[in-house]
């Protein structure tokens, strides 16, 4: 939808709520003209039902009103002597028609004295359980955001199992566009997996103006272009799950490139405008290696500082077993294992593995070569390694999986480019060899009218030869160069996808310990109220936070000993 259907909308419901009320007002002493006033009628409201005037600023934020509008309801038509369960479950479910009955069809007496504490303590917990819902949601969308870290695209620097405050307002909190959709959840519900919103009405994209700009090296928390496509870009196959931008899977980057760059890689290591990018102290980049070992891999000579406590040895799957479904499904459930190296054979075995389930599976120790994820560090320590050959880094063959996806240009993973970020008012020259770079820009995220016909390319119906940006795109990167499905894949990323900038760990534990007690030992107390940006080691606030939460605690216990006193 866009402004004017909204304030036209907006109207609409302005006239419906005159015509259902403007009686009510009358007997609250008003004139009924009120109640056809926008935003004043509301004002005039809150009077009537006696609640703060600030209520009504809650009516116009993007979800938080959907929590507010039943309140209100319920809050009128209890005004006016209507208490009872069934009234309360009426007015909801008829989206506060049933207030028309009340206007017209009954003799309803206005109370300006009316108690507002509940009449039970059941409504006394739904009542602080829906202010509760309130704040969190508005926090939630507007402040603060807590996430977790689902992959290894940042291992080193954020680790599966963290979990993060992201503030919306350091880039400016983006004000949803998704109109209708259950609060404190992205876009599925909890245990049915059914998504959690209405596909339309949408607003207009709006942002609020933020405290500073994406840099270079800044990780940024962003949806997902891609999630809308079956696959990837490229994808002829026409099938589309549609999601509104604000309900894309959210993911956690580095920015590399931001707008108006020139970004090229070399080796696995990326240039911006002819200079090698320089990476903060935290930033711990990762790449596959192929260690070569004087005897054959086993447990006792796989390098033991490269295996966490819980790993007991590394074993090799022969192909035609790996790439069978019932042995994948046995192995999820048998073992908990995870890949190395490009060719599926090799795997590590976490947590132990029975050693008839090994055998079953044909698995076997490795001969003297396997690819490890290692970082500079570990590379050197793995030289010094008595039994080392050698250790060489790999270097990935000529891939088109790669953006801009076109085989010709000979780019992989780790060797590609120039590419240019598109910034905003930037104008590119479009041809059939520029086109590739910008499509997606031009027909998804910009919402134009693309057509090839040849080498004609129009735009909106017209012939175009240069095509000038809306907004400032972003490229981001995972510091697990070997093991990151990020922008070399999909491409840029649009500022109206990015939601905010992750600032503090709150909570972290190996969120892939086999049973809860595992979990609960794991806990890394060190990483907990940490930072998460600048460069030098983390700041840790955990003890300042543990004496906060502390005080609050006696505080509450003091001063409920004292009322019950």
């Amino acid at each position: 939808m866009t402004y004017t259907q909204w304030l036209i909308f907006i109207l609409a419901i302005q006239v419906i709520h005159f015509l259902g009320t403007w009686k009510l007002y009358v007997k609250a002493g008003r004139k009924a003209w009120e109640a056809a006033v926008p935003i004043y009628n509301g004002v005039i409201l809150m009077q009537i039902i006696n609640r703060p005037k600030w209520w009504i600023v809650l009516l116009f934020i993007p979800i938080v009103n959907l929590l507010m509008f039943p309140v209100i309801w319920i809050e009128t038509i209890r005004t006016y002597g209507f208490h009872k369960k069934l009234d309360s479950f009426l007015v909801i479910v008829t989206l506060g028609l049933y207030i028309f009955y009340i206007n017209y069809a009954t003799d309803a007496k206005y109370n300006a004295e009316r108690s507002l504490k509940p009449r039970s303590e059941l409504g006394e917990w739904v009542s602080s359980i829906t202010f509760a819902i309130i704040a969190a949601t508005l926090v939630h969308t507007y402040f603060m955001q807590p996430f977790t870290i689902p992959t290894s695209s940042l291992e080193k620097s954020l680790l599966i199992g963290d979990y993060l405050f992201v503030s919306k307002f350091h880039y400016g909190a983006r004000v949803p566009s998704t109109v209708i959709a259950a609060p404190m959840v992205h876009d599925s519900l909890p245990y049915t997996g059914a998504a959690s919103y209405l596909k339309s009405p949408q607003l207009p994209y709006t942002r609020l103006p933020g405290l500073q700009k994406i840099k270079n090296n800044d990780i940024v928390c962003f949806n997902w272009p891609a999630d809308t496509l079956a696959t990837m870009w490229g994808d002829t196959s026409g099938k589309f799950t549609y999601k509104p931008v604000d309900k894309k899977t959210n993911y956690v980057k580095r920015c590399v490139g931001i707008a108006g760059d020139s970004l090229e890689m070399k080796d696995g290591y990326f240039y911006i405008n002819g200079k090698k990018n320089e990476l903060p102290y935290r930033a711990k980049l990762q790449f596959y290696y192929t260690f070569e070992c004087k005897k054959p891999i086993s447990q006792s000579t796989y390098p033991k500082f490269l295996l966490d406590k819980e790993r007991t040895g590394v074993y090799k799957i022969l192909t035609e077993y790996w790439e069978n479904e019932k042995v994948q499904e046995a192995i999820k459930q048998n073992g908990n294992l995870s890949k190395i190296g490009q060719d599926s054979l090799y795997t590590e075995v976490a947590g132990g593995v029975n050693p008839q389930f090994a055998q079953r599976l044909k698995m076997i120790n490795v001969e003297n070569k396997i690819n490890i994820n290692l970082t500079s560090d570990e590379v050197e320590r793995l030289k010094k390694y008595p039994l080392t050959v050698s250790v060489t880094k790999i270097n990935h063959a000529k891939d088109k999986a790669i953006f801009p996806h076109v085989k010709a240009l000979g780019w992989s993973q780790d060797n590609f480019g120039p590419i240019y970020i598109p910034e905003a008012g930037a104008t590119v020259k479009l041809d059939k060899n520029s086109l590739p770079f910008y499509e997606q820009i031009i027909k998804n995220y910009e919402n134009n009218d693309l057509l090839v016909n040849g080498d004609d390319i129009f735009i909106n119906g017209e012939k175009a030869t240069s095509y000038t940006f809306k907004q400032d795109y972003f490229y981001l990167i995972g510091d697990n160069r070997h093991n990151s499905l990020d922008a070399r894949y999909w491409g840029y990323v649009p500022f109206d996808h990015v939601l905010g900038k992750p600032v503090m760990i709150w909570f972290s534990w190996d969120a892939n310990a086999p049973t809860l007690g595992a979990k609960i030992k794991s806990i890394r107390w060190d990483r907990m109220f940490t930072t998460v940006g600048g460069d030098g080691e983390p700041v840790s606030y955990r003890y300042i936070v543990f004496a906060l939460i502390a005080l609050y605690i006696g505080w509450s216990f003091y001063k409920g000993k004292k009322k019950n006193a």
